[in-house]
């Protein structure tokens, strides 16, 4: 039988009125209770109205608990935090860690969207907070279960370190293989390392492709969080095979380097053949090389951690509202041309790597179901 939370839990709300030097925290969704992120900016103020969080003690902010900002405080003796979080304390009864997991489950979440009110932000009142219905078992069945999820989490946590590990260590590899020596290499424009001009290519502008030809199934249209992806995630946009048909000359092949023309200008991606067919989006640009001159993989390389490259992109993105970079531009960079062995052998170690990510992201795709089970199971 579920129980009101509000039984369990009680509002603590003591400020800092005699303005002492403490610890100034913020709550956010991923790193919970973590240094403001203002810095000096906050320790010129005058915290006197600053509410205190004592250890084990719970904070929010009303606007924000809706996307998982909150946490209970584990570090210190106490720390403040701004006026607008809502603090409280939790009964003897409840577990703070099983608690904290309640309160970042799809069912809690849900509900305070669907109760939390505000006209420009979604704000959760403590009030509100007290209503929400909750399991609460016997206390060594709480922490019994806190056990088995924050293992769960530290695995997850592993295996992310691992991904991160292999993304340093390709970085390695290249500085290592191409950085120390690249005076030695022979330069073309990366134009040059196409068959034709037109092997670099934008996406087709609206004059061509209008909001109206999108729809929900279809081909795909590849855009910048595909190719942030390495297109690993799921395009939003399609288009009809007809209108694929008449935008063929903008349409992505094996072995085609997909780039970020905005926002994360110079980040990219290499298309392989077990993708769905598509297009690309008016902010991705398309390289086809020729692959006698430059393998793709080392191109993503270079594009990625060359300091030289990346200070011609960035070059070349500047002067715009919001930095871009256009065709143009992306032709005329000039890039370092190794042996073709040199680059396959890079392209090889990267291959090696992406073999065994593959294999680390299923196993925390894995992990990360069964923690959704187990978050279901008990607060669901």
């Amino acid at each position: 039988m579920k129980k009101r939370l509000g039984d369990y839990i009680k509002e603590y709300s003591v400020r800092n009125k005699e303005n002492q030097d403490i610890p100034v925290y913020s709550v956010t969704n991923t790193e919970g209770f973590c240094q403001d992120y203002f810095g000096k900016e906050v320790a010129s103020k005058d915290k006197s109205t600053y509410k205190i969080v004592p250890q084990g003690y719970f904070a929010y902010n009303p606007s924000r608990i809706n996307v998982g900002s909150v946490d209970w405080q584990r570090t210190q003796e106490r720390v403040i935090v701004s006026p607008l979080y809502n603090v409280f304390s939790v009964s003897d009864k409840l577990d703070q860690q099983y608690l904290y997991y309640y309160l970042k489950s799809d069912f809690a979440l849900q509900r305070i969207k669907a109760v939390a009110t505000g006209s420009v932000r979604d704000n959760l009142k403590l009030k509100m907070l007290y209503e929400f219905p909750i399991n609460i078992p016997e206390l060594s069945s709480q922490k019994n279960i806190v056990e088995l999820l924050d293992k769960i989490k530290k695995i997850e946590g592993l295996k992310k370190a691992e991904l991160d590990y292999f993304d340093t260590l390709v970085k390695a590899r290249f500085v290592e293989m191409f950085e120390k020596e690249s005076d030695q290499w022979h330069h073309k424009k990366l134009v040059e390392c196409c068959d034709n001009k037109n092997d670099i290519k934008c996406g087709p502008f609206g004059s061509q492709l209008h909001v109206e030809d999108y729809q929900n199934i279809g081909v795909p249209v590849y855009g910048i969080p595909e190719v942030n992806s390495g297109f690993k995630s799921n395009p939003k946009l399609y288009i009809s095979q007809q209108k694929a048909e008449e935008l063929s000359a903008y349409s992505l092949i094996d072995g085609d380097v997909a780039v970020s023309r905005k926002g994360n200008v110079g980040q990219a991606a290499l298309f392989y053949d077990s993708l769905k067919n598509g297009i690309i989006h008016s902010d991705v640009l398309r390289v086809r090389l020729n692959k006698q001159i430059m393998d793709p993989f080392f191109l993503i390389g270079e594009l990625h951690f060359s300091q030289s490259i990346r200070n011609q992109v960035k070059q070349a993105s500047n002067g715009a509202i919001m930095p871009g970079i256009n065709v143009t531009k992306l032709k005329q960079i000039v890039v370092d041309i190794p042996p073709l062995a040199i680059q396959k052998e890079f392209s090889g170690f990267i291959q090696q790597v992406e073999k065994s990510k593959v294999a680390i992201q299923k196993s925390l795709d894995e992990t990360q179901i069964l923690f959704q089970s187990l978050m279901q199971k008990y607060f669901g």
